[in-house]
């Protein structure tokens, strides 16, 4: 891989955090219903990546960056209760 290619998927996960960030709507069931991964997810595997790199970073950290707050603030402001419907899809895609 090149450094260009590096750039490029570094500017394009740069624009999915801002997306997720800005789209607080999304519960991360919804996510994971619909695409497998949610924001912890996606908070798990920067936290990986960063312990890969041998960079010190807690799994608080990560998600502070990408939910663009802490993430129990985040919780209080915008996560809502999952319906039964989404539990119900939730064990069905995830079983």
């Amino acid at each position: 891989m090149t450094n260009h290619n590096t750039e490029i998927e570094a500017a394009a996960f740069r624009r999915l955090i801002k997306h997720l960030q800005e789209r607080t709507d999304v519960q991360n069931i919804d996510l994971m219903n619909l695409a497998g991964f949610c924001r912890n997810c996606l908070s798990r595997w920067y936290h990986e990546a960063a312990d890969e790199a041998n960079m010190a970073m807690d799994s608080q950290t990560a998600k502070t960056h990408v939910y663009g707050m802490p993430y129990d603030e985040w919780k209080a402001k915008y996560q809502t209760e999952a319906t039964p419907e989404q539990l119900e899809a939730l064990k069905k895609n995830h079983s």
